[in-house]
């Protein structure tokens, strides 16, 4: 306990420096299993999470899997278009009810067939006679508060967390020119990679690194002096805004495109919805990453990337078009997993020691101080940023 209240006062400490003096955090935020246990708890138990899009489930009983600090669940879409998010486990023997994602008429449980509508109420159960007094109309898979912004699906399994939207309303000014909902899915994937959950999601929201580890990719046509950051932590997320030169292969507007005016046909925004939803939001694309801790060393990934509808539209091969994309930002996110991963090896060594911050990795720091105050005592940061 010791340690651990040390290690909480260390990142108390770093979280309320002057920009001017930031570090990142003490290497052994990233590898205890103490600090970890609290990051399940206070964190993943309690916060808003993206298991997809809405895009992902666009027809009845289209459903996606997932799971939150190892409560299974699933996301389907009702007959009547609501999307509604429920524990994903049997009320009669206690087994997982759905895989992946799919198409389902009734929910059934594999292991007694036990059925579920789309509202999660018990509709089937065979040889129902045999069971003394069941009553039907009293089972119903527990349902979890779910909420759709900007076509992105948010579940929560903490009954008492502030509504979501309203706190990110503030992104919406950004966000809302691109009409990223009516974006077109064109991959998801789910992926572990050896790392810890928070140095993946550091990686993300920072620009530091595009030039060098991205160089041939998204780096390579990166004015990194027309990166944008707000200056201090804007509330339960924070973003960075930046450009894309003539010639970059993705992250400039189409032609037919209608939707954006002057600098914003070239302009990307990356937000980083904590604790662990991060998206690239560009003209002609998007692509997200969602995050979960398996252990201090691994972390689940679901990666999904959409391309503008006008992209779309303008494919004379569509498929040949959409694979070419999706190789192309696999590229990239294996261009990161090398790096990630090496950190969390640098992490674990006894001479390793916290560094500085850079400006291009300003919202690291913002990134800081949301944990601190999740975590422990933030000296009130926290509490004046919300």
């Amino acid at each position: 306990m010791a340690q651990l209240d040390d290690l909480l006062s260390q990142i108390a400490t770093v979280a309320s420096e002057p920009f001017e003096r930031a570090t990142i955090l003490p290497p052994a935020v990233y590898t205890s299993p103490d600090i970890l246990a609290l990051e399940e708890e206070h964190i993943f138990k309690a916060e808003w999470q993206c298991p997809g899009r809405a895009a992902d489930i666009p027809n009845p009983g289209d459903y996606i899997t997932y799971e939150i600090a190892g409560e299974p669940i699933f996301t389907i879409r009702g007959k009547d278009g609501t999307v509604r998010t429920f524990s994903n486990t049997c009320r009669h023997r206690m087994m997982q009810l759905l895989e992946g994602s799919g198409t389902a008429k009734r929910v059934v449980c594999p292991y007694h067939s036990w059925a579920y509508d789309h509202g999660g109420k018990l509709v089937g159960v065979p040889h129902e006679r045999h069971f003394a007094g069941l009553d039907k109309s009293a089972i119903c898979l527990p349902e979890i508060r779910t909420e759709i912004w900007q076509g992105f699906i948010y579940v929560t399994l903490n009954p008492d967390a502030p509504d979501l939207a309203p706190r990110l309303a503030p992104l919406n000014d950004l966000i809302d020119r691109y009409h990223v909902a009516d974006y077109v899915p064109i991959t998801t994937q789910d992926h572990v990679w050896d790392t810890n959950w928070k140095l993946l999601t550091e990686n993300y929201m920072e620009a530091y690194h595009l030039p060098f580890i991205h160089k041939g990719t998204v780096g390579g046509h990166f004015p990194m002096e027309d990166c944008v950051y707000p200056e201090e932590l804007p509330g339960p997320y924070t973003y960075s805004t930046f450009t894309k030169g003539e010639g970059s292969p993705y992250g400039r507007a189409h032609s037919d495109n209608t939707r954006l005016e002057g600098k914003w046909r070239y302009t990307n925004v990356l937000p980083t919805i904590f604790p662990s939803h991060m998206f690239t939001l560009a003209p002609d694309y998007m692509w997200y990453l969602s995050l979960r801790p398996k252990g201090t060393g691994q972390v689940r990934i679901r990666y999904g990337a959409s391309l503008a509808p006008e992209v779309v539209a303008a494919m004379t091969d569509r498929d040949r078009a959409t694979a070419a994309a999706v190789a192309f930002l696999d590229e990239v996110n294996n261009e990161d997993r090398a790096v990630v991963e090496g950190a969390y090896r640098g992490a674990g060594a006894p001479l390793t020691a916290s560094g500085p911050i850079n400006q291009l990795e300003r919202t690291i720091h913002h990134f800081i101080i949301y944990l601190a105050g999740r975590l422990g005592d933030a000296h009130g940061v926290w509490e004046a940023a919300e």
